[in-house]
């Protein structure tokens, strides 16, 4: 596969090989610590002071004004938190701006939640501090000011002279986070005027997770890290001696490059703008027309969504500056402090060039983007994949995962709550109890169960998704305690930007998942989408005596649940392409899974209540079946079966906003033991797709339940927890 043209430098940059060289000798040979007095620390000591000396020519200051860290954000958090700490006898005021990286904003939320005033900065259109603002908030009681040097959304450069002397009028400091600008302007901290000053290492070409802190001579701070006495006892810890030598040498080819490399960084950056203006209509330059960084171009196509766009742009590597979420887009925080309108702002991409980036990769990804702009905007335009190409990466269509493309359950529970109940006798589950179908009785001994479920694409492959999607479908079916007879597709395609040979292979996944269920598709409605949606309306028959629902729980029944969870968090890993061949088949595996047996097993048994585990999660449906049979239950979180690869891809922040939005929503009802932790606790609330049923019977029969069903073919079906007492739908989870 070939690599992407790599045009999002702000985010981070990769390591010069020049840089690398001069890390070299202290990964392999020089290895002594800094602090010890022999030769082995000697050699690292001296390194490290050498590096200390390269920043602080880069930066002009002296070399004890500089303290290492380990990127950005420590620099950041230790100069607002240890000027805060240091100063707060004097005042306790401090002002920001609102397009601050959160690396700032945070750290002033955090500090105004323990007892600090904070005044955040309006900035005009082209994203510059409003000084007349500042000049109005500050006062004697203000002790900080922190605004970034250059957005790195945008790239405008902000005023920071003019700032340093409204701040020191008033006695207050200047910190300036110059993550951004360090290697893509002359940075100069007397010129500047400030007093301390954050430099992040990745963004100039050195290693992650080393950068420092200037700090002027005479500036009192509390030290964030606390230990012994390291960097002249203002910041505790070894030094990281491999990257600290990264990151002088990265300083020192800035220092000697800068003059050179800032023109051919604007050329590059304003023929991308020239390409892409001369060809589309409807485009918007974010930033300061002139006073941004040489590097970074910030673009709004209107009317489009930038994770669309990036989905299809395969051949370039940039940034979103809106995230598109199930129900809404959320636009940065940046480009709303702009006040960029929303037709822009929902479709901004952040282009921002490099040291590596050369005339040609600018020609061809303003060619890529220009074709994949105008195909989006008008439809009949040719189609993006052609008609029989093995290429098709489904999850490139769409902006969530599944169930994601549904309302999020405190949505869905108010849009429910307003609904009237039926006045019908016959019917005998509605809206009322939160389950997934409905039951109408036409006999004493038959009813009919009718259920519908789509979602977008969580797999790349349109067969397997088919699969997947009639699999899920038809599990509400099974859940209801029925029996399947026939389905209708409900599809939603975007048939100008896939071919129709994809639609044919996700029907045929679908045609051949029913029939291992049994049933035929007898036909079913379909409409022109923005992405691709499929899914099945189910038709099945029930005994009306013998209809399961989620409202029959009884104190004392034990929980089993059949299928493992994860599926939310490594279907939005399959996306990222993080996923190991092994972990992705054991996932489509799962999802693809019918519940059929699982329900044919369960029919030997007193189910008292069922439910599938789909969007809203382990906790999310058994809040529902609990809530709806008026009990309170425990779960034992390490009872309950995972997916191979879950736990590490949720603890590393692979989680898709679904299970966050689920989470939230539980939060009033669950309590969790410290002992579960946040990992297990994110995946308890995972929005799982085509998941498991979940029953709840006599605890007594609980267990030879699960040995039925592992017999059956059902591997990973568990006890995995029992309903405690009489209750609203709480749950405890152990």
């Amino acid at each position: 596969m070939k690599k992407p043209i790599y045009l999002d430098y702000n985010a981070t940059t990769p390591i010069d090989p020049r840089v690398a060289d001069a890390m070299e000798p202290f990964l392999r040979e020089h290895f002594g610590n800094p602090s010890s007095s022999h030769w082995y620390g000697v050699q690292t000591k001296k390194a490290v002071e050498r590096a200390r000396r390269q920043v602080a020519e880069l930066l002009g200051c002296q070399p004890d004004e500089i303290v290492f860290t380990s990127g950005g954000s420590e620099s950041n958090n230790t100069a607002i938190k240890g000027v805060a700490w240091a100063r707060s006898a004097e005042g306790r005021h401090i002002i920001t701006s609102a397009i601050e990286h959160p690396a700032v904003l945070e750290v002033c939320r955090y500090l105004e939640k323990n007892g600090f005033r904070l005044t955040i900065l309006p900035v005009d259109e082209t994203g510059v501090v409003d000084l007349s603002a500042l000049e109005e908030a500050i006062d004697e009681e203000t002790i900080l000011v922190s605004v970034m040097h250059a957005n790195n959304e945008v790239g405008t450069i902000q005023p920071i002279r003019e700032i340093a002397e409204i701040a020191h009028a008033y006695g207050a400091l200047l910190h300036v986070d110059a993550a951004q600008s360090v290697g893509k302007i002359p940075v100069r901290v007397d010129e500047l005027g400030v007093d301390l000053l954050s430099v992040a290492g990745h963004k100039f070409y050195a290693p992650k997770g080393v950068g420092a802190l200037y700090v002027r001579r005479g500036v009192r701070f509390e030290k964030l890290i606390h230990g012994a006495n390291h960097e002249l006892n203002r910041r505790a810890g070894t030094e990281n001696v491999l990257e600290i030598v990264g990151l002088g040498k990265a300083a020192e080819l800035v220092l000697e490059e800068l003059e050179a490399e800032m023109p051919r960084l604007q050329r590059l950056r304003d023929r991308l703008w020239e390409h892409l203006s001369a060809e589309l209509a409807d485009i918007r330059l974010n930033g300061h027309p002139t006073q941004r960084l040489p590097n970074t171009l910030s673009v709004g196509f209107r009317g489009l969504e930038a994770n669309t766009i990036l989905s299809e742009l395969d051949s370039v590597a940039a940034s979103a500056g809106a995230a598109c979420h199930a129900d809404e887009v959320s636009v940065s925080h940046v480009l709303e402090a702009m006040r960029v309108p929303l037709e822009y702002a929902m479709g901004t991409i952040r282009f921002s060039v490099g040291r590596m980036t050369t005339e040609e990769e600018i020609h061809r990804a303003a060619q890529a983007v220009v074709e994949t702009v105008k195909r989006l905007q008008a439809k009949g335009e040719p189609l993006f994949v052609a008609a029989g190409s093995p290429d098709v990466k489904l999850t490139h269509f769409t902006h969530g995962l599944g169930c994601a493309c549904k309302l999020r359950p405190q949505v869905l529970e108010e849009v429910l709550a307003q609904m009237p109940a039926t006045g019908d006798p016959r019917v005998l589950v509605g809206t009322e109890t939160a389950d997934d179908a409905a039951v109408y009785k036409l006999d004493e001994r038959t009813a009919l169960v009718q259920t519908v479920d789509f979602f977008t694409p969580v797999v790349d492959d349109p067969y397997q998704f088919g699969a997947i999607a009639a699999a899920n479908s038809l599990s509400d079916v099974y859940a209801m305690g029925g029996r399947p007879l026939f389905a209708l597709n409900v599809v939603g395609f975007p048939s100008n930007r896939l071919p129709t040979s994809v639609l044919e292979r996700i029907l045929e996944g679908a045609r051949d998942k029913t029939a291992e269920a049994g049933i035929s598709i007898v036909g079913g409605h379909t409409v022109d989408d923005t992405e691709p949606k499929f899914g099945l309306a189910v038709t099945g028959v029930a005994n009306p005596n013998r209809i399961l629902t989620n409202s029959g729980a009884q104190v004392g029944d034990g929980l089993v649940l059949t299928k493992a969870i994860g599926t939310g968090v490594l279907a939005t890993a399959l996306k990222r392409g993080l996923l190991d061949r092994d972990v992705e088949e054991r996932l489509i595996t799962t999802m693809a899974s019918l519940n059929r047996v699982a329900a044919e097993t369960a029919q030997g048994y007193n189910i008292h209540a069922c439910t599938d585990v789909t969007g809203f999660g382990l906790l999310g449906h058994l809040h529902e079946m609990a809530r709806a049979s008026g009990v309170n239950v425990e779960v034992e979180a390490n009872a309950v079966p995972l997916l191979p690869g879950a736990a590490e891809l949720a603890a590393a922040g692979t989680v898709p906003g679904g299970t966050r939005s689920n989470r939230e929503w539980l939060s009033p009802w669950v309590t969790f033991e410290p002992s579960v932790g946040e990992t297990l606790e994110t995946l308890l609330c995972d929005a799982q797709t085509s998941g498991g049923l979940l029953f709840a019977l006599p605890e007594s029969e609980a267990e030879a339940l699960v040995r039925d069903l592992k017999a059956a073919g059902v591997a990973d079906a568990a006890l995995i927890g029992r309903v405690l007492t009489p209750g609203e739908g709480r749950i405890q989870v152990t």
